[in-house]
């Protein structure tokens, strides 16, 4: 390959772009060898637009980004082409040279904010070393920093300053890296992964925050993630990377309306759209396994998982072809890339939701007067109040809100892991079950199983995925030896896992593999009730697709019944039967889910759905409600939620009287004083905008990336 000359060192040479990667080449050296992870990579991010990078992972978006601050690890080098920022090549700057670059030109937003702060030093310290370094004084170091986290829209930026990181939500922390990244007002802004921990109205703000700071700072960014709708909000241009090649690139309405690489047609299916739901057939999904790091294909990178290849895709290593004047591919058969045949059979589920219920007409597990009181600091902190719910056989009961509305302790309530409240009442098939799990009967402990959020501290450290999982097939099925390997193979390959993975430990595997393995202990237990607290939030869309697939089809032949927590409001309407809407600890919706997510809703659930970006491009008002949550240890009087909601009636009952959940149409419930017919009028109107202004029914249609 040839590559192309890096421009003169020492200063920076007039561009027109922030940055330009040119036949990049990166190299990890693994036990004395030399192992390509990333190939010919080539693309310019021009001043203060917004480059997108997407695919699974693995794939080498985050080893670009490393690559271009020159944070890539110890045994990681650049091995071919070059990298320049304003103009100055990356390569070529001295230890003093790099530290200035990293200090005023670029700055980059982790997945994870927890991790980038130092949790035994205060915010407004942090904060403040960034302007301090600069070579501002202290003082107005920390005047700047109160300044810095005003303009990311935090309410109370002097408690906000004052507070270690521990004490601040998800979307406070991000917000707080954010002014972290832009206090040395950069010229490129780098997010990797930013909001994928976020619920959909932190999610929102925060996009729109990058968004607005973006044109205020005149900054250019450079976007990771594998959320596709969030690539197509924020995004001029973009490009898809597999396997460490950059396979498709040009503008992102046009790769996302209409794809020229197999690749990016598999990455687009695989995302529930349009109201797809699981009754409506299964979604496509992307055959075979992403190569191993470091592999080296004959032709196209591709070609094991496509399903239009050719010999000569297997000897002949396609170029990077020119669709049009904006557009590249990088396929022999570009123009063939949108009929590509679908992999998964489209046939639609047996029963339909309506069915299911009437065949299982006696819920699973009845949860009456359910609440759940925490002491903190001497005050009462009530998680939950009184929520009743009923699960029936077969049906996925999704649980959405916002983070701290009560969906995981609610989880942990179920399975025992927290005791309710003395008065709560959960019974599985009309028989009490014990508050707490050492307490409950081996039955009920094998019939209820879960998927935390979070595997790294789910897994055992110290076992083989082997173990993790095969222990579970012998505590709770007691299966013969040839028997439970049958079973242990059969699971592992059904939630897209490898032999190979099998003698491997958790530090070994990624993210994404880490929660495959724990949806795989799950299900080696065959039990009545999987409860998912947000399964599926560190998956690409391409495991995603296969897990939901996974999920379906287990619950279609044995009849299991899933509660199903995520922040991904696509996702839940695809597996969900019915949806329960939490707001401060209340269930404030309740219903099936194309009448929660179609029909007329709640004011808060509205506002959720109004947060949800799209890939097809549409525009729609987004409901912003005003304030944070409040606390759960002092919450407002009436209505919870009056103090956000932007439809709150000017009669005053909204803040003297405390709504009971009421059916308000056949098996819809809802707790709000608004008459239904008022909500849907309101709801059904155009409305001039503004702030707190409504959405148009248009704001109900999720489709989500």
């Amino acid at each position: 390959m040839t590559l192309a000359a890096p421009p003169p060192t020492g200063n920076a040479v007039e561009t027109d772009s922030a940055l330009e990667v040119s036949h990049l080449d990166v190299c990890f050296s693994v036990r004395g060898t030399d192992r390509q992870v990333l190939r010919d990579v080539s693309f310019e991010i021009g001043r203060q637009e917004s480059f997108g990078l997407v695919g699974e992972s693995g794939c080498g978006k985050s080893t670009t980004a490393l690559a271009i601050t020159r944070y890539l690890a110890r045994n990681g080098r650049v091995a071919g082409g070059f990298i320049s920022v304003n103009g100055q090549d990356v390569g070529s700057l001295s230890s003093e040279g790099l530290r200035r670059l990293r200090a005023r030109t670029i700055s980059m937003v982790y997945q994870e904010p927890g991790r980038a702060l130092n949790p035994s030093i205060r915010v407004g310290r942090q904060l403040a070393e960034v302007y301090e370094i600069s070579g501002v004084a202290k003082r107005e170091a920390m005047d700047r920093a109160e300044k810095a986290l005003g303009t990311v829209q935090i309410s109370d930026p002097g408690r906000v300053m004052r507070a270690y990181p521990h004490q601040l939500s998800g979307g406070m922390l991000q917000r707080v890296i954010i002014a972290m990244a832009l206090a040395a007002e950069p010229s490129l802004l780098i997010l990797d992964e930013p909001t994928t921990a976020l619920d959909a109205t932190v999610e929102a703000e925060v996009l729109e925050l990058v968004a607005s700071l973006r044109q205020e700072f005149r900054t250019s960014v450079l976007f990771i993630s594998h959320n596709l709708a969030v690539i197509a909000k924020m995004c001029d241009r973009v490009g898809v990377m597999y396997a460490g090649e950059i396979v498709e690139q040009g503008p992102a309405r046009e790769i996302f309306d209409q794809p020229r690489h197999p690749y990016t047609v598999g990455l687009l299916r695989c995302v529930p759209r349009r109201g797809h739901r699981k009754d409506h057939g299964r979604l496509d999904t992307i055959p075979g396994f992403l190569p191993a790091p470091g592999t080296t294909e004959t032709g196209c990178i591709f070609v094991a998982r496509c399903v239009i290849a050719t010999e000569r895709c297997r000897l002949e290593a396609p170029p990077m072809y020119e669709v049009n004047a904006s557009r590249m591919s990088r396929c022999h058969y570009f123009e063939r890339a949108p009929e590509l045949p679908r992999t998964t059979p489209e046939e639609v589920a047996e029963q339909s939701t309506g069915q299911s219920f009437e065949h299982f007409a006696e819920p699973v597990m009845r949860l009456r007067g359910v609440s759940k009181t925490f002491g903190s600091h001497g005050e009462k902190v009530r998680a939950l109040v009184g929520v009743d719910l009923d699960l029936y056989r077969g049906e996925t009961l999704g649980l959405v809100g916002e983070s701290g509305c009560g969906k995981t302790t609610l989880a942990r309530v179920l399975m025992g892991l927290t005791p309710a409240d003395e008065g709560s009442v959960i019974e599985m098939d009309n028989e009490p079950v014990a508050p707490t799990v050492s307490r409950r009967t081996r039955e009920h402990l094998r019939a209820m199983q879960i998927v935390f959020q979070n595997p790294d501290s789910a897994l055992n450290r110290r076992h083989s995925v082997r173990r993790i999982i095969g222990r579970n097939l012998t505590k709770l099925t007691g299966l013969p030896r040839a028997k439970r390997e049958e079973r242990l193979l059969e699971i592992v390959r059904s939630v897209r896992l490898e032999e190979r993975h099998l003698p491997l430990r958790p530090a070994q595997l990624s993210g994404g593999l880490k929660q495959r393995v724990a949806i795989a202990r799950a299900f080696a237990g065959s039990p009545k009730v999987l409860v998912c607290d947000e399964p599926t939030s560190a998956l690409d869309v391409s495991v995603q697709a296969a897990i939901l697939n996974l999920l379906a089809d287990m619950q279609s032949r044995e009849h299991i019944t899933f509660v199903f927590i995520s922040h991904d409001l696509g996702v839940v309407r695809y597996l969900s039967d019915r949806i329960a809407v939490l707001y401060l600890g209340r269930v404030v919706e309740y219903g099936g889910a194309e009448t929660v997510f179609s029909g007329t809703h709640h004011p808060y659930t509205e506002a959720l759905l109004s947060a949800v970006p799209t890939l097809d491009g549409t525009k729609r008002d987004r409901i912003r409600l005003t304030g944070d949550i409040p606390s759960p240890a002092n919450p407002p009087s009436g209505c919870v939620f009056h103090t956000r909601c932007p439809r709150r009636l000017a009669s005053g009952i909204c803040e003297s009287a405390a709504p009971a959940l009421l059916e308000v149409e056949d098996g819809h419930m809802m707790r709000c004083h608004i008459p239904l017919a008022q909500l849907r009028q309101a709801q059904n109107e155009e409305s001039p905008g503004g702030p707190t202004a409504p959405g148009p029914t248009g704001a109900s249609c999720v489709d989500a990336g």
